[in-house]
């Protein structure tokens, strides 16, 4: 029995070797294949671009978020907590508290106007506008946390199949390749079938780290959605009991 070991230096030079030659097969590789190529390379950079701002975007608005919770349930007056909310504009909570507090200010300065206590009364009574204040409100935030995040689903969905259209091509070259050269030696197929598996990688690449974050954003979305609306379920609570008989 003889044991045969590959010495370190031949694996280096062997793996160098690799590198160099996919170097070569995408240097000289097919128009179509290089257009698949630069595409999936647009889409993949693209994609990593939404990752990071994404990424920041909601972790900056989660931070915001439990410091503007912290000054609400601190603070006892709604004018005071108006102003402290100015230093939280990336808190979605924050805009929805806002929009409520901007609408309630409305309904008690259209009540000032009114005369007698039974206008006064049917105004505060009306408070349907604030709701449908913190849902608009609602509605805008999640819209522009969603912001970019459908592209991930996209590129996700059609990298793997734009890989397969280049992957496809090549090996219809090969094809060709062999009816040319009368022979289907790996010289002669070997190339265009490195470009077609080459293509089939590049779609993987751009597609999985796509899906996988557009799976985490939408997580975390739905749980600052969820936070939002259990917070303007306790505002309206408090707006009811303080002014609204």
């Amino acid at each position: 029995m003889f044991d045969f070991v590959l010495s370190p230096v031949l694996v280096a030079d062997a793996a160098g070797h690799a590198e160099a030659d996919v170097f070569r097969i995408l240097l000289e590789a097919d128009a179509v294949v290089t257009a698949v190529l630069v595409l999936l390379a647009g889409l993949s950079i693209v994609s990593w671009y939404i990752m990071g701002f994404k990424g920041l975007a909601l972790r900056r608005a989660r931070q915001q978020n439990q410091e503007f919770l912290d000054v609400f349930w601190q603070s006892k007056r709604l004018d005071t907590i108006y102003q402290a909310s100015d230093a939280y504009p990336n808190a979605p909570v924050s805009q929805v508290f806002r929009a409520g507090y901007v609408e309630l200010s409305k309904l008690k300065n259209a009540t000032k106007a009114e005369d007698g206590g039974e206008a006064m009364r049917h105004q505060l009574g009306d408070i349907e506008n604030v709701e449908r204040a913190l849902r608009r409100a609602t509605r805008k935030e999640i819209s522009q946390m969603e912001g970019m995040v459908p592209f991930l689903a996209t590129v996700g969905s059609t990298s793997p199949f734009i890989g397969l259209f280049g992957t496809v091509w090549g090996i219809m070259l090969a094809f060709l390749e062999i009816s040319v050269q009368e022979a289907a030696g790996i010289d002669v197929v070997g190339q265009p079938i490195a470009e077609a598996l080459i293509v089939t990688a590049a779609g993987l690449f751009a597609a999985i780290p796509a899906v996988v974050a557009y799976n985490h954003f939408v997580n975390k979305i739905k749980g600052q959605g969820m936070e939002i609306d259990n917070f303007s379920s306790d505002f309206l609570n408090i707006v009811k009991r303080h002014f609204f008989k």
